[in-house]
């Protein structure tokens, strides 16, 4: 919930009208409560102004030493967001950060892009976030923010990939594109769909 994905350059249609929903949910008593953030270098690889090309065009990147270009991946390319120690990269006021545990950055890298909160699009790296679902002793992991076409869909994908229960809470997460077809991806791959009411009722 960081200031451009909903005030910002990136800004989520309708973003902000899920603060109350998370702040609720961050008052439940989960053993850890994480959030993840991008801090982005001026030039990195996900901008158009990057490339010289058009914002929200498309173009293919590569991880780092790929000489024969053979991993390619489609990327969107974004306005500038989330830059590095700026008030686009901050979290939005209203959201009660000092009920967060754990903090996990993400997208440092200028050339790899880093939609999932737990590693690269090529796997070649983990970020902080499964060692410290282990330390935590995480068996099931709920999902919200910002987007759900994007961070949150991969994040989720992973969860699953790394063996927790997964579960996304539908009220509590906003999407870039409007009925698009990341709840049904998400489901297919075994994530639970869910909402906030739901969620209380199990964890209280």
């Amino acid at each position: 919930m960081q200031y451009d994905f909903v005030y910002g350059s990136l800004a989520v249609r309708n973003g902000s009208e899920i603060i109350p929903a998370i702040n609720d949910l961050l008052a439940l008593p989960f053993a850890a409560k994480i959030a993840s953030r991008d801090l982005h270098p001026t030039d990195h690889v996900s901008f158009a102004a990057t490339h010289g090309k058009p914002l929200f065009s498309k173009t293919l990147i590569y991880p780092p030493g790929d000489i024969e270009r053979q991993r390619g991946l489609e990327q969107v390319l974004w306005p500038i967001h989330c830059i590095a120690d700026t008030l686009g990269s901050e979290f939005v006021e209203g959201l009660n950060q000092t009920a967060l545990t754990d903090l996990v950055t993400k997208g440092t890298d200028q050339g790899i892009e880093m939609y999932s909160a737990f590693r690269d699009p090529w796997h070649l790296a983990n970020t902080t976030l499964p060692e410290l679902l282990k330390n935590h002793g995480i068996t099931d992991v709920f999902i919200v923010g910002i987007a759900g076409d994007y961070c949150v869909k991969s994040t989720a994908f992973d969860a699953i990939d790394f063996g927790y229960k997964t579960w996304v809470v539908r009220d509590a997460v906003r999407s870039v594109h409007d009925g698009g077809p990341e709840w049904e991806d998400m489901e297919r791959k075994g994530i639970k769909v869910t909402d906030s009411a739901k969620v209380k009722r199990l964890v209280v």
